[in-house]
């Protein structure tokens, strides 16, 4: 059974290239617009991974890691943060696992952290192999 990460992003392109990167390596995705459609998606659906964005409407990032770190259910998913490096992000927010930013190389910077996140061998899981 294949991995489940989570894209939560209000940018409909970074949610696709982010989507379509974890697809290509064997994940089933889901995605969500903002913080309160992410925890309306994990109350039907379990994760093993989630990547969002800080800045995002109803909802930002950082209340989203408040909501999950708060639920003992959601807690321990390990999160990636994708940011935009003019949005005033600083890597100040020391709850998820990762953060990268989505102006430079983004599938560079998401295979980077999926190995450090997630390891080689989680990897290949979420591929079913």
């Amino acid at each position: 059974m294949p991995m489940v990460a989570l894209v939560v992003d209000d940018s409909m392109l970074i949610r696709y290239t982010v989507c379509r990167f974890l697809e290509q390596r064997g994940f089933a995705v889901e995605s969500a617009t903002n913080g309160a459609e992410a925890l309306d998606v994990l109350s039907r659906v379990r994760a093993d991974l989630i990547v969002t964005d800080m800045q995002m409407p109803k909802m930002s990032g950082g209340e989203l890691i408040t909501a999950l770190k708060s639920r003992t259910e959601t807690a321990g998913i390990p999160i990636i943060i994708v940011a935009g490096r003019a949005s005033g992000f600083d890597n100040s927010e020391k709850r998820a696992n990762f953060a990268i930013y989505k102006d430079i190389d983004i599938d560079a910077q998401l295979a980077n952290a999926l190995d450090a996140v997630l390891g080689k061998a989680s990897r290949a899981t979420a591929a079913g192999k």
